[in-house]
């Protein structure tokens, strides 16, 4: 065989091959142009944004509807002007209507609005169990805007940051009991090894949140010594860990950069000022959870409950649903101070105390003691 027979007859095969791989790279994903910077080059900080999801975000987070003008603040208080208001009492009459017109707005706009929460017949009458729920997350948002500024900042949250018009929230959570697991000799498990949306398809947790998001609980990945007495840092505590910052990711529509340095995941010193940010938040989903919703539980209907009788609750994704900030971080509580701190209404001034008339017994006792001085 000749050399220039064997060139064609090799040639041929790899151009078929070069072919077939580019094909093969036409339906990957082209690299996307939206990159942001956030450390020292070299360092892996960046974060990457494919423009076709990005706008997926975009259309998934339309702005809040319009504020209503401002209500005046002076005038009785709701508490003088209606019965059994327990949370908002501190507004005054014209202030609480604006809250509920804008709760209607925000949670049921194209139902019942008004008779969503209310007897419509009887407004002070608690009998509607949307009106108990509703009281206590009016409760949960305040105090989100009072103790929660490390995370949410001057920002703050409405019912809007959860429901956008929804009367259930998109992104809330049950707890997964996981597949069946036949039993005798068969493996179980062990909390991963199932594929889902939550922890990135992937083999880790597949239900990071029951066990993170409620109780406190360390995040950690392993102990700090070799083998040390009473170490619960696990591998399996670790598939759960490394479950929840894949769900984070996935919530904030970021990667691992968004948090932490690639040089050591670990070290505090170096990571961006988010890092501290999410801390805080992992800590106020647990106390929401913990102190808000759970309580719930005889409150809601079966229908409301999950697979395992548990009550719906917050995640990071309730309120961001895939992108950084909420709303893309428009000002909420700008908007609505009402949803702040109670304000403390001074009280009345006490009437003047009139003089007493004294009589006539009085004054000659009076001057009786004063010659007797």
């Amino acid at each position: 065989m000749s050399a220039g027979t064997f060139r064609r007859g090799h040639l041929a095969p790899l151009a078929l091959g070069a072919l077939a791989g580019a094909l093969l790279l036409a339906g990957c994903e082209r690299p996307p142009p939206e990159a942001v910077q956030r450390g020292y080059r070299g360092t892996g900080m960046v974060q990457v944004y494919n423009p076709r999801d990005f706008a997926k975000s975009v259309a998934a987070n339309p702005p809040p509807p319009p504020a209503l003008p401002p209500a005046v603040a002076e005038g009785p208080r709701a508490s003088q002007a209606f019965k059994n208001v327990q949370v908002l009492s501190d507004l005054s009459v014209g202030e609480l209507a604006r809250v509920m017109l804008s709760m209607t707005q925000w949670v049921a706009p194209q139902a019942q609005q008004c008779a969503y929460c209310h007897n419509l017949n009887d407004m002070a009458s608690d009998e509607l169990y949307t009106k108990r729920v509703a009281r206590r997350m009016l409760q949960m948002v305040r105090e989100v805007n009072t103790s929660w500024t490390s995370h949410v900042a001057q920002t703050g949250v409405t019912c809007y940051t959860c429901h956008r018009g929804q009367q259930v929230p998109t992104q809330a959570w049950f707890t997964n009991p996981g597949p069946h697991q036949p039993g005798g000799l068969h493996a179980t498990l062990a909390g991963k090894n199932v594929p889902l949306p939550v922890n990135g398809m992937s083999s880790l947790a597949y239900d990071p949140l029951t066990e993170l998001l409620i109780k406190p609980a360390d995040v950690k990945l392993t102990g700090e010594q070799a083998l040390p007495a009473g170490n619960r840092h696990s591998l399996k505590q670790t598939y759960t860990t490394y479950g929840l910052m894949m769900y984070m990711s996935g919530a904030l529509g970021v990667n691992c950069t968004y948090c932490h340095n690639t040089h050591s995941f670990k070290e505090w010193a170096s990571s961006p000022p988010t890092r501290v940010k999410a801390w805080y938040g992992i800590r106020m989903v647990r106390q929401l959870n913990s102190n808000y919703l759970l309580p719930l539980h005889d409150v809601l209907p079966p229908e409301r409950l999950g697979p395992t009788g548990d009550v719906a609750k917050v995640g990071c994704a309730t309120c961001h649903k895939g992108v950084y900030k909420p709303v893309f971080g428009a000002p909420m509580l700008k908007d609505f101070p009402e949803l702040g701190p109670p304000r403390v209404v001074a009280a009345p001034p006490a009437p003047a105390a009139k003089p007493v008339a004294r009589t006539a017994d009085a004054a000659a006792g009076a001057a009786r003691d004063t010659r007797g001085r």
